[in-house]
């Protein structure tokens, strides 16, 4: 590919701010990513033509996320996710901007290409979106014409995914504080129950706490139930509601 220089009116200073404004606006991670599918291709379409835009986001032990700027450019994006081997993918794995000038002459995967046969895109342009940690994802960009992105829209698109990756950072940082507090929250919860279980079979026993403890897991383990469950229906045949609250609550 044929470097290209980017202009000073397209190194998108405005893009970091217009995205984190969406982020604390509606920090959901599907709804950020959303928006900025729709606003990339926005963006990005220009004389040229016009593109479409899927985003995907790759993240460990978690559901893999995409999102398009139209039903199309979504079904590509979800399709290269079904091979298993496609543009996006490799942008991702190799962090390096991957060119399909037109997939009709592409032999590097044969099946996701026999696989978007009749989608009406003819070329593609994936592009990594730096970030920290463990995640990973990529801006894609889709036209119905081939040979649609020169190197100089290349170029842009990268400049642009560069401010964009701030923001969708900032939003996946939100999204892990938020999936902890939650975490937190309900260990929080589970810990409450048990514990007032516990002091309820110790009251009507009068056994110790250990030995209370031990009839809450033998009922858990006999009835393959799990053990904060049956806590919370101990608790629940005591005061009548299963609910239980903790400083953690809102």
């Amino acid at each position: 590919m044929v470097a290209a220089e980017v202009s000073e009116n397209d190194v998108f200073t405005d893009v970091a701010q217009h995205l984190q404004d969406v982020v604390l606006d509606n920090p959901e991670v599907e709804h950020f990513l959303g928006e900025l599918a729709a606003y990339s291709a926005a963006r990005l379409s220009g004389r040229g033509g016009t593109v479409s835009c899927g985003i995907s986001v790759v993240r460990r032990k978690k559901t893999t996320i995409v999102a398009g700027s139209s039903p199309s450019a979504r079904v590509m994006d979800q399709l290269q996710h079904h091979y298993g081997d496609a543009p996006c993918l490799a942008a991702i794995r190799g962090m390096v901007t991957v060119l399909v000038p037109d997939l009709r002459l592409e032999k590097r995967w044969p099946a996701y290409v026999q696989g978007v046969t009749g989608l009406g895109t003819l070329s593609v342009v994936g592009i990594p979106l730096p970030l920290e940690g463990p995640s990973r994802a990529a801006l894609n960009l889709y036209s119905e014409q081939p040979h649609a992105f020169s190197g100089q829209a290349i170029a842009r698109a990268e400049a642009f995914g560069e401010q964009a990756s701030k923001s969708l950072q900032l939003a996946l940082r939100l999204a892990q504080l938020q999936e902890t507090r939650d975490d937190m929250k309900a260990a929080m919860k589970s810990r409450t129950a048990i514990d007032l279980a516990t002091g309820a079979i110790m009251a009507k026993n009068r056994c110790s706490q250990n030995t209370a403890f031990k009839v809450l897991l033998h009922a858990s383990n006999t009835q393959n139930i799990k053990l904060n469950e049956v806590a919370a229906r101990v608790v629940s045949s005591i005061s009548g509601t299963g609910a239980t609250s903790t400083y953690f609550d809102e």
